[in-house]
């Protein structure tokens, strides 16, 4: 008789130990960009999209490193206090690592740093949650983006279509979503369809941080200790 998976016990003890060591793996790495790079930055982000935040890490990838993760555990290596900082004035940044946010540390110029983070935006498909920026209204008749395979998807989705002599058909006028309000996973699904981009990735600086200089460039409107990121 096969043994029931019900009762098998997990050694929480292990589970424990390795993710100390991958918190103390990441404190260290970012201790020794503090020691490599001359000046180091807080950073928000909007929209989050992997890919397009690794192509813009990589153009750097040779001057910068960058470090996502626990905000508390970002704070801890770089010391939340002039007592426990790692490098003078450096525990500055601690204070704004909140939210959705991140370090940078890098050796490019101040003016080229913030020429790269204010000119960085990229446009992308809304997804499910975020708010949309628009009204986008369909008008009854045809869709002619769509083929007649799509006809079933698209009133699966909510779309009051009918298939007439081969051609999809819009019964009736119809709001794909408003502005100002949350995307359902349908309406992100059928926005993508029309390809129309609501959703753009970008990234703020908030700080910088140099030995013995520090700069604000800005105030974020969440102070709580958010681990969101």
């Amino acid at each position: 008789m096969p043994k029931s998976k019900r009762n098998k016990q997990v050694t929480l003890s292990k589970t424990k130990k390795k993710g100390r060591v991958h918190k103390e793996a990441f404190v260290d790495s970012i201790r020794e960009a503090a020691d490599k790079y001359d000046s180091a930055y807080v950073f928000t982000y909007e929209n989050m999209r992997n890919l397009k935040f690794k192509e813009f890490r990589d153009k750097l990838k040779s001057s910068s490193r960058f470090f996502l993760g626990s905000n508390k555990v970002m704070q801890v290596a770089l010391g939340r206090s002039v007592s426990d900082e790692i490098k003078p004035g450096i525990y500055n940044l601690s204070k704004l690592l909140r939210g959705n946010s991140g370090l940078c540390f890098t050796n490019l110029p101040k003016g080229e740093v913030l020429s790269l983070f204010n000119d960085y935006e990229e446009l992308d498909f809304a997804r499910t949650g975020g708010l949309a920026l628009e009204k986008v209204e369909l008008k009854e008749g045809h869709l002619d983006q769509f083929s007649h395979e799509m006809e079933p998807l698209l009133r699966k989705l909510g779309l009051p279509t009918k298939l007439e002599k081969g051609d999809v058909m819009l019964t009736s006028d119809h709001v794909v979503c408003e502005a100002g309000k949350p995307i359902s996973p349908e309406t992100s699904r059928i926005l993508r369809l029309l390809g129309i981009k609501m959703a753009t990735f970008k990234l703020h600086l908030i700080c910088r941080w140099k030995t013995d200089e520090f700069e604000l460039y800005k105030e974020l409107l969440d102070q709580s200790d958010d681990e969101s990121s």
